[in-house]
């Protein structure tokens, strides 16, 4: 740094004073360096700490890619979970108001065995069942159904040579599911295969 003398005299140049204000290794010379010399070990090291951690980094960038798929993953699973079970609850809702509505039907059944659904009424039912069908409601059960007690209740039994397996002959009551899910089985007389001998 250069700073011109406060004192001097007229007619004279100011006297520059320079400072070296850099600070100096002890262990290294203040000869420069030239070519044909041997660099120190110093570079070499420098290499191998950054090597080092470059290998600390990619370990941690693993490490990290690893968490953050594991949670990823964790949430895509949350996710499809709760949709599922807001499909299920939602299933749940419509099977119970259906399954209140099943003596409705069976009247509407009972009315049009006797010929009384007619006019406004046909129109009203016809309009219910088709509203009640697109939620999903089926009706099961139609005489030579092959019996199943899973989706039939036996009412009475008899033996027949008529058929081979467990049939059902008359469907006293029909039975009504939504998808898989039974709401109720439908109430038939089945007739058994005779013993052969």
């Amino acid at each position: 740094m250069t700073r011109p003398s406060d004192t001097h005299r007229p007619g004279e140049r100011p006297l520059s004073i320079i400072r070296e204000t850099r600070r100096r290794d002890p262990g290294t010379s203040l000869e420069p360096r030239r070519r044909g010399d041997v660099e120190p070990a110093e570079p070499a090291r420098q290499a191998d700490d950054a090597a080092g951690e470059t290998d600390t980094l990619r370990a941690q960038l693993r490490e990290r890619t690893a968490d953050l798929q594991r949670v990823k993953s964790e949430y895509d699973n949350y996710r499809k979970r709760v949709s599922r079970d807001r499909r299920a609850v939602g299933e749940i809702a419509v099977a119970n108001v259906l399954s209140g509505l099943l003596p409705v039907l069976d009247a509407i059944d009972q009315a049009r065995e006797q010929g009384d659904v007619t006019g406004g009424f046909q129109r009203v039912t016809d309009v219910l069942e088709g509203e009640l069908a697109a939620l999903g409601l089926q009706s099961f059960g139609t005489a030579g159904d092959p019996f199943d007690p899973a989706w039939h209740e036996a009412v009475s039994c008899t033996r027949s040579d008529d058929v081979e397996q467990p049939t059902c002959t008359v469907i006293l009551r029909p039975g009504y599911r939504v998808g898989d899910q039974l709401l109720r089985p439908a109430q038939a007389e089945v007739a058994e295969p005779t013993a052969r001998p």
